[in-house]
This record gives structure tokens, sequence and C-alpha cells, in this order.
């Protein structure tokens, strides 16, 4: 008992929780993963076999068409879930228009995060469906365009996964914007119209680079929900096998070698050349907005 309310102890009783979720569900397993990844698994019998998974890994055209698809579709959501979000943001935050339908809308755009991943690419794989009464053939169709086959075509494809994010993601990101734009001291925005600064002056000079740690988040997630992406692509598709695999992610390509194939020793080799990719994307983002920089005094 005497332990509990010890000032010394307490700070580690208080992070002991964090530490043992830390070290059960990430560390553990990502060591494990990286010791695996050296070995050839079979049942009942497992081999070393140093870094022949990662030469064979290096030389496997599915895994760079794979890598190929999520890089693309990372990117892309990246240009569209922090612009339209962002701007979104602003004009929630902005006192035009009623406080109710504001609010309203925010709620309507917060839905789609709630929504089961599962339910949502069923009713988006009919939407898609390149039958001519599917409901994307049917608005292509008021502007005379003939039914598309979404789904079996490279560049379709890819616009149905980025309007399924978008749907699933901007209310999140608008709400992550709106908590940014709501911490600026209002100071700011009164010095800045003393000076003459126009709406939009203020909106650079003023509104980005106060929400600069929150763009910095905010890209953070994105990349590594872009690497990550796999569900939706596969209830999208029906399946983790896309026509010319146009659907398959680098997480698809990681489920089909260690589940579908039971080739477990070189599914960890995917994970960890997975991992270090997103580590290096993001470093590499968080190096270039200055977070790393030291202030000068």
């Amino acid at each position: 008992m005497r332990l509990l309310y010890s000032q010394k102890a307490a700070p580690y009783l208080f992070i002991l929780p964090f530490i043992i979720t830390f070290g059960v569900f990430w560390a553990f397993p990502l060591g494990r993963s990286i010791i695996m990844s050296g070995q050839n698994i079979l049942p009942n019998q497992v081999e070393n076999i140093g870094l022949d998974n990662y030469t064979r890994l290096f030389g496997d055209r599915l895994f760079w068409l794979a890598m190929g698809n999520s890089l693309r579709y990372t990117a892309l959501t990246l240009l569209l879930l922090i612009p339209i979000p962002l701007v979104l943001a602003v004009l929630v935050n902005s006192k035009i228009g009623s406080p109710k339908i504001k609010a309203i809308f925010k709620s309507a755009m917060f839905i789609p995060a709630l929504t089961s991943v599962v339910v949502a690419g069923i009713v988006f794989r009919l939407m898609f469906s390149e039958s001519s009464t599917a409901l994307m053939n049917q608005i292509i169709g008021v502007f005379g365009v003939d039914p598309v086959k979404w789904l079996k075509n490279d560049l379709t494809g890819l616009a149905a996964l980025l309007i399924v994010a978008l749907w699933r993601w901007t209310g999140v990101n608008m709400m992550y914007f709106l908590a940014g734009l709501q911490s600026i001291a209002i100071e700011y925005y009164e010095a800045a119209r003393i000076d003459g600064a126009t709406r939009w002056q203020q909106f650079i000079y003023v509104t980005l680079p106060q929400l600069k740690p929150t763009i910095i988040y905010v890209v953070t997630i994105s990349v590594y929900g872009g690497m990550a992406m796999f569900l939706e692509s596969f209830m999208l598709y029906g399946g983790n096998k896309s026509p010319q695999n146009i659907g398959l992610t680098i997480v698809g390509y990681l489920y089909r070698k260690g589940v579908e194939d039971n080739d477990l020793g070189y599914a960890s080799a995917v994970g960890v050349v997975l991992l270090v990719v997103i580590l290096t994307i993001n470093l590499t983002q968080l190096a270039l907005s200055g977070l790393f920089r030291k202030e000068a005094r």
C-alpha cells in the first residue's frame, strides 16, 4: 500500500498501462515480425533463411505493383483530404450562416466515419456497378455518356476508391481543422484587420501559420491511413482479387501472401518494408515542415 502513495512511484504507475499496451500490441509484434521476415515458416517447421525473403521481395513484380498502387492512392488522398476539409472547416468556423445549419452539417459530415466499412463498401460496389441502372452510370447518363465499367479500369477504379475516401474521411479531417481554427486567438485577426489585411491575406498569413501543427498531424495520419488502406478496396472489389490487380494495395498483398498463401515469412518481410516506407515518408515530411528544427533564441 505504501508503494501506491509514493510520489516517486506514482508517475511510473500512471504510465504503466501505456507501457504494457505498447509492449504487448506494438513492440512485441514488431520484433516478432522482424524475426519472422528472416524465416521460411512451414507447418511444424521453421527455417532461418537470412535476407532471402527481402531479395525475393525486391524482385517481385506484384509487390512493386501493390506498392505503386498504395503510393498513388496516398498521394491523391493527400491532395483531396487536406485542402477540401480545410476549406469546409474555414466556412463552418466563419460567421456566415446559421449556427443550427452548421451543427447539422458537421454531424452529417462526421456520420460516414461511424459507418461500417463493410456496409459502405457493399453500397459503393453497387453504386459503381457496370450495369446501366447503377447510380454512377445513371448520373453520367444524364450527360449522354455511355455506361462505364468502373471497377474494371485502372483510372475509374482509382476514382471509385478516392470517392470512398472522400466520403469517409472528409468530415473527420474537417473536425481536426475546425478544432485548430477555434484555438486561434481572435486578437491575431483583429490586428490583421487593423493593418488592412484582406480576408485572403488573413487566411494566408494568420490562419495557415497558426494551423501548422494541425496540418502536420492530419498529413501524418493521412499518410498512414493511405498506405494502410485495405478493407475499402477489399469490399469495393468483393475480395482481394481485382481485374489485373488494379485494386491491390500493399496491405492487400501482405494479406494475400500471409493469409491466403500461408507464406508468413514473406508476408512479414512485406510488413517490415511497409513500416520502413511509412516511417520514411512521415519523417521526411516532418523534417521538411521544420518540426525537428530548433528555434533560435
